[in-house]
């Protein structure tokens, strides 16, 4: 388990400095996941590590109940700023889920899960699948071996890098998309370029028998 109050003060410090360091258009793999959430009937959903929320208003606008986690306080208080101050943002590390008893329809997290160490992503991926009610989905964007930085900063395990500014990054490919989401209801795996070529994993929650 890594530090976490360190891991605090970097995000609290990027979005103090930064401010809205992504803009406001939201993600491509945000878009492609609000086309999947509305086909499938989404009316709820969860966004852990939300920011300042920039991937959060296309599901808004489409009348889902977004709920997001996030670890800055300073990005929380950007989210209330831009989009009001009626979306419920929980204030901690998406390693401390849950924060709630609630089942979701949709999950979307997005270039998040590759900052974790493996311990923490399986968790992650455990307690996201387990918030999902019957028949949701739950969509990761993660970064590729295919992004040019793969290979480069400080050699920490297996795919996994420390980058720039200390941030330790994890590199998937479809084997270990397969081995880390084989068992939380993996369907699909696409690939979507963004500032990185990126991974859209899509996982579906059957109904309990």
């Amino acid at each position: 388990m890594e530090n976490k109050s360190g891991e605090s003060e970097f995000w609290e410090s990027a979005f103090t400095d930064k401010q809205e360091m992504w803009g406001f258009e939201p993600a491509k793999s945000a878009i492609l996941t609000r086309d999947l959430f509305v086909e499938k009937g989404v009316k709820n959903m969860l966004i852990p590590g939300i920011g300042y929320g920039r991937n959060a208003q296309i599901f808004r606008d489409e009348r889902m109940t977004v709920t997001g986690i996030e670890i800055s306080k300073t990005a929380i208080e950007m989210a209330e700023k831009h989009y009001g101050a009626d979306m419920v943002i929980y204030h901690g590390s998406v390693t401390d889920m849950p924060f709630d008893d609630r089942q979701y329809d949709g999950i979307f997290c997005y270039a998040l899960i590759h900052l974790l160490d493996s311990g923490e992503r399986e968790k992650l991926i455990r307690d996201c699948y387990n918030q999902l009610s019957d028949n949701g989905y739950m969509v990761f964007a993660v970064i590729s071996k295919a992004a040019h930085t793969y290979g480069t900063g400080k050699f920490i395990s297996k795919d996994r890098y420390e980058m720039f500014g200390g941030v330790r990054m994890f590199f998937y490919d479809q084997a270990s998309i397969h081995a880390e989401f084989d068992q939380a209801g993996l369907f699909e795996i696409s690939e979507v370029t963004e500032n990185y070529p990126f991974f859209l994993i899509k996982c579906k929650k059957q109904e309990r028998a």
